[in-house]
């Protein structure tokens, strides 16, 4: 089966739990605040024929650059987020991307899928869920 291209620019337009998510990450009450007001964009370029793919998580305070090739574990460094290193692996189930980030923290990682013109974002971190939905940009 092919899988989905999900290369495009995204716009945030929901977003839940997310101070929640923030707080079992150990981000300060003053940062969990303000990261709750951004409105992040999604620049994402994917090829499928190699599975690379570069996210570019952009807000008004702080940017988040990820590249990897899926089903390909690596570091990840996600210092800008909390501070912490771990091991990812993206992968695909069905039509979806799914991370695993093993590190301090158990359960952590995402899953990302298409619907239509909507990116839906889960980000789970021990028992804890936020989400975010995406409209890609015309």
């Amino acid at each position: 089966m092919s899988k989905l291209n999900y290369t495009g620019v995204y716009h945030m337009v929901e977003q839940e739990n997310m101070d929640a998510y923030l707080e079992a990450l150990d981000i300060n009450f003053a940062l969990r605040k303000i990261v709750c007001l951004l409105k992040p964009t999604k620049d994402i370029t994917h090829d499928p024929a190699t599975g690379a793919m570069k996210i570019r998580t952009i807000t008004t305070f702080k940017n988040f650059n990820m590249d990897f090739t899926i089903g390909k574990e690596f570091t990840e460094d996600l210092g800008p987020v909390d501070g912490r290193t771990c091991q990812t692996t993206v992968s695909w189930e069905g039509d979806k991307l799914v991370c695993v980030q093993r590190g301090e923290k158990e359960g952590r990682g995402w899953t990302h899928w298409l619907e239509g013109d909507k990116l839906h974002l889960e980000m789970r971190v021990e028992g804890v869920i936020a989400k975010q939905v995406f409209k890609k940009a015309n």
